[in-house]
């Protein structure tokens, strides 16, 4: 009861005062927990067994008790120092390493810009690798994939703080569509990134090859071991063959590890990190434009993007997004903020599908938008389509009175296909032409031809005719009048030598 009435008191405490309390507390809690449910376990267990003996028990002489010491719950102010205590992984020891450690430390800015961005999810990811018993210094893999920037976005279009690439994310569950990319949300891609590294873990008993797995590729490893294995070689990470990107993976997270250990040693300087939460979740309800969003909790921009690097769009679809990151300190003012809108329209933003294919032109005059910005705003190529069923953003007006349903704002997706420009050209038939032939030998349909001439779909012409074709305007799809086709004699496949030279070019 006193830790309750303590922790009460902690709720209620200044900001800047109840931090490290509420970490102690937190700690403390979860071992009182543990140690609670142990007790519990035993007491259950002998419960049958002392209700059978309750007849036969004779009553204990008087003994005397001692008190047991117990050990002090103290808890780091400093998230350094708590991931220092977790570390748990083998250390590597390489020229490699040492390679790494002198480049992190020849770039100071460089390591304070990215601890700077770390400062708002470090944690968070701490708490959950502790809450899976899982080595701390996997808190820092994120400076090695994306330098803590939850945008970044590789050549390989791997995506967040994690880099997941497309397939991997969707296999562990992280929603792509329209509105969002799970891959950059902060808690979803912590979990998946956490799910993936205990899955290779599991797999291959050693974190080093687990790390190896996760920027090459599990596949690729179980082959470089099943390789060495035959060939009687060593299977370690350093033992297996890979490539260069790999080879660097762990000394890069090792560099780092070793500069967080012993900052001083490397002369870098750790800007602090509190040992306390960054964000609190915020539930949402009602669709609402971003920067509403930020303005209510009175937060930069800049920075609300920073904690929801998932949303794409300028709103925030609630029945596909319900919840928010907020500083710690801007959940209730956001909410006290949001109760003064209470009946009026958050959103000034909705979703408009398709009703069929639409140049994007055609598209922008029927939702009252210019052709501009309905492609900037939903990423429209140039040259393209729309197709049916695309969820389209566009601007909320007073016939949409209501959020977007949690289909769409679930599963939207945008889909194009090739704008195929076409040009008239007129020719002169020749005997024997008709219709079909004609449309036959410019790959379209007889209808087209038909509708183009105005004349039946039967029809024959005569020789010398006019006749009015629709081709597109790279020759696509014509077959050409002007090369005859080559014989059978021409044609000769090219020897292996000229294909392999090709191959190569």
């Amino acid at each position: 009861m006193r830790t309750l009435l303590t922790f009460m008191k902690v709720r209620s405490a200044p900001h800047h005062e109840s931090y490290s309390t509420f970490t102690t507390l937190n700690t403390a809690l979860r071992r009182v927990a543990h140690r609670s449910l142990v007790v519990g376990a035993l007491l259950l267990a002998g419960l049958a067994q002392a209700q059978s003996e309750a007849d036969t028990l004779q009553p204990l002489a008087p003994q005397e008790t001692t008190g047991q010491a117990v050990a002090p719950l103290a808890a780091t102010t400093d998230l350094w120092e708590r991931i220092r205590r977790g570390y748990a992984m083998p250390d590597l020891e390489s020229n490699l390493v040492r390679d790494r450690e002198l480049w992190y430390t020849a770039r100071p800015d460089y390591i304070f810009r990215m601890t700077e961005r770390s400062r708002k999810y470090l944690f968070h990811i701490v708490e959950e690798l502790e809450l899976r018993n899982m080595p701390t210094e996997l808190a820092l893999l994120p400076f090695v994939e994306s330098a803590f920037n939850p945008q970044a976005v590789s050549s390989a279009k791997a995506a967040g703080m994690w880099q997941f690439m497309p397939a991997t994310g969707k296999s562990f569950e992280l929603k792509q569509n329209a509105f969002r990319d799970d891959r950059r949300d902060v808690l979803a891609s912590t979990r998946a990134a956490l799910d993936y590294l205990q899955k290779l873990y599991g797999m291959f008993g050693d974190w080093h090859l687990a790390l190896a797995a996760y920027n090459w590729g599990e596949g690729s490893v179980g082959r470089a071991i099943a390789k060495n294995e035959r060939l009687m070689l060593g299977t370690g990470y350093t033992d297996l063959p890979m490539p260069m990107e790999t080879k660097f993976y762990v000394p890069k997270l090792q560099a780092i590890k070793n500069i967080v250990a012993r900052p001083q040693s490397f002369g870098s300087d750790l800007p602090r990190i509190d040992n306390h939460p960054y964000f609190q979740t915020v539930n949402i309800r009602r669709d609402i434009d971003v920067a509403l969003a930020a303005k209510l909790a009175e937060v930069q921009l800049d920075d609300f993007k920073a904690l929801n690097p998932s949303l794409n769009k300028p709103v925030i679809l609630a029945a596909g997004t319900p919840h928010i990151l907020l500083p710690w300190d801007s959940a209730d003012v956001f909410q006290q903020n949001l109760d003064r809108f209470a009946g009026a329209r958050l959103a000034s933003w909705t979703v408009w599908l398709a009703p069929g294919t639409l140049r994007v032109a055609d598209a922008a005059k029927k939702v009252g938008m210019s052709e501009a910005q309905l492609r900037e705003l939903n990423n429209i190529p140039k040259g393209m389509l729309i197709k049916p069923g695309s969820a389209l953003l566009v601007p909320r007006t007073a016939n949409a009175p209501l959020d977007v349903t949690e289909t769409v704002a679930d599963r939207g997706q945008v889909s194009f296909a090739p704008e195929i420009v076409r040009v008239r050209k007129t020719l002169r038939a020749r005997k024997g032409d008709s219709v079909a032939s004609i449309a036959s030998r410019y790959a379209t349909s007889p209808a087209n031809v038909a509708q183009w001439n105005k004349v039946a779909a039967n029809a024959t012409f005569k020789a010398g005719q006019s006749v009015v074709i629709y081709v597109s305007s790279n020759g696509a799809g014509a077959k050409s009048e002007a090369r005859p086709k080559p014989s059978a004699r021409a044609i000769q496949k090219p020897k292996p030598r000229q294909l392999a030279t090709k191959a190569k070019a």
